[in-house]
């Protein structure tokens, strides 16, 4: 074991988003403020069918957690894939530490960066919409389960494009469209009975749905079933993380 190495590892990419903080700050106030004139000017007090909740208040949890996601990946594949184009990777293979503890500390600064994302994020809107926490265990699950699975992701997309347009074929055909389709906007529950059920093979949709649970006290799914398929889907991502790096995967070619 290497703790001072992963450490330092840690620190590097902590290091590497914070010196973009328009990116990791500004970017997603910015975005906040935009939601918050369209959504809440168009949709008014438009209420969600189903739920005693306005729209624009079930849509924050929703926007919370994809910005969450789309953070989480980022990090680690803009981390893997500039080490790729710019051929520094090596030294990473080269490095003292063991793949469980590279994973660990490329996942964490992953976790990190979408805690700091969506923290600016509410504290943006939080004076102009009623944001709750029903239920605060919940949003901590599922909000770390969720940076794990899509920095995991972001780790395999990494090791797997060998350049910039393989990386931003991944994040528009793949990432982009299960985000946007998981629930993020609408309650599955006013979709045709067909594409509710395509909804549910969509294991983004148990994130947002349950990290909404958790501000709101309602959701479209049971929140507690749900730990049970996220977190298996986190291991299940953080063990193929720790595979291909073992053998080094599309970084020694």
């Amino acid at each position: 074991m290497n703790p001072r190495g992963t450490w330092t590892l840690f620190e590097r990419e902590a290091h590497r988003f914070l010196k973009v903080n328009m990116q990791t700050v500004a970017a997603p106030a910015l975005t906040a403020i935009l939601y918050l004139i369209v959504f809440r000017y168009a949709m008014g007090d438009r209420q969600v069918p189903g739920m005693d909740v306005d729209y624009f208040t079930f849509l924050i949890p929703g926007l919370a957690m994809m910005s969450m996601l789309q953070n989480a990946f980022a990090n680690t594949s803009s981390s893997i894939i500039i080490g790729k184009v710019m051929n520094v990777h090596v030294y990473l293979l080269m490095a003292p530490l063991s793949a469980l503890e590279m994973v660990f500390a490329f996942l964490t600064a992953a976790v990190l960066r979408a805690v700091i994302v969506v923290t600016v994020f509410l504290l943006v809107l939080f004076p102009f919409v009623d944001i709750s926490l029903h239920h605060f265990g919940f949003i901590l699950v599922y909000g770390i389960c969720g940076s794990v699975i899509m920095g995991g992701l972001g780790l395999i997309a990494g090791m797997w494009s060998n350049n910039f347009d393989n990386m931003a074929m991944i994040t528009n055909f793949i990432i982009m469209p299960l985000t946007f389709l998981s629930g993020v906007f609408y309650s599955i529950g006013q979709l045709p009975p067909f594409w509710q059920q395509v909804s549910l093979y969509n294991p983004f949709f148990y994130l947002i749905d349950g990290f909404r649970y958790g501000f709101l006290g309602v959701g479209d799914s049971d929140p507690v079933l749900s730990i049970g398929i996220v977190a298996g889907f986190a291991l299940a991502t953080v063990l193929t993380c720790w595979r291909l790096w073992s053998v080094g995967w599309k970084l020694k070619e």
